[in-house]
């Protein structure tokens, strides 16, 4: 309980410190999510482009290291599993995290090559064993809400219709509390479109393994691929929750 309470305190103070003017995260208080961090990284591209050569290059040798190797280790996959499983979600099978899929994915020679934006969130992916939500940011309204879904809640995922079950589950949701991302699978709402120009990214953490200084690094990680490979501007970190 101490270590919830000085990683809630740290993370409003720096969230205070860094906060984009133009959109604000916050989470719910549910002693549910407790144990789960969550940044969010916001920025702007001129189109939603396929990869440049550089990050395609990068992305396909780190993919060729992680297909030798047992990627998430045994400690951050079940901490990451614990941090979805406290609402009562159930991460196994289909519903395992993203991280988890685009590991095995990278082991089983079928890693997908999407464009430049969900590329930079699958490289960190691939980098950190984090599972990372990349939305268009203009359905969120005035900014994000982190919260575990209530039973009966459910997104669709793909072009086929198919909805994903949200109960018990952390998702990153718009202002008005509508369900757009998770851990798991994003809603197809919320995915980037060929006219999406504002990202919202949101990188979701087990404490412990990370601290609300450490999720920090990614995000500014995320943001410098961004803008690097992608050619973003105003890549921030708004904020840690």
């Amino acid at each position: 309980m101490l270590l919830a309470l000085l990683a809630v305190k740290a993370a409003s103070c720096y969230r205070r410190r860094i906060m984009d003017d133009s959109l604000t995260i916050r989470k719910d208080d549910d002693p549910r999510l407790a144990g789960a961090l969550v940044c969010m990284v916001t920025a702007t591209v001129d189109a939603v482009a396929p990869s440049c050569a550089a990050l395609a290059a990068e992305l396909a040798a780190l993919v060729r290291l992680r297909s030798a190797e047992d990627f998430p280790s045994a400690g951050l996959k079940d901490a990451v599993r614990g941090m979805l499983r406290a609402g009562g979600f159930k991460p196994a099978g289909r519903q395992k995290p993203a991280s988890e899929y685009l590991a095995q994915a990278a082991r089983e020679g079928r890693f997908p090559a999407i464009n430049g934006p969900v590329d930079c969130n699958n490289l960190l992916s691939l980098e950190t064993g984090l599972p990372i939500s990349l939305l268009d940011a203009d359905e969120l309204g005035a900014g994000a809400v982190i919260r575990i879904c209530a039973a009966g809640e459910s997104y669709i995922f793909n072009a086929s219709g198919q909805e994903m079950d949200l109960s018990g589950l952390l998702c990153a949701c718009a202002a008005d509390g509508t369900p757009l991302g998770n851990p798991v699978k994003d809603s197809m709402r919320g995915k980037l479109k060929d006219g999406t120009r504002r990202l919202a990214g949101f990188v979701y953490a087990p404490l412990g393994p990370h601290s609300p200084a450490s999720l920090a690094q990614v995000g500014e990680r995320f943001a410098s691929l961004l803008r690097d490979c992608c050619g973003a501007s105003s890549a921030v970190v708004v904020g840690v929750v």
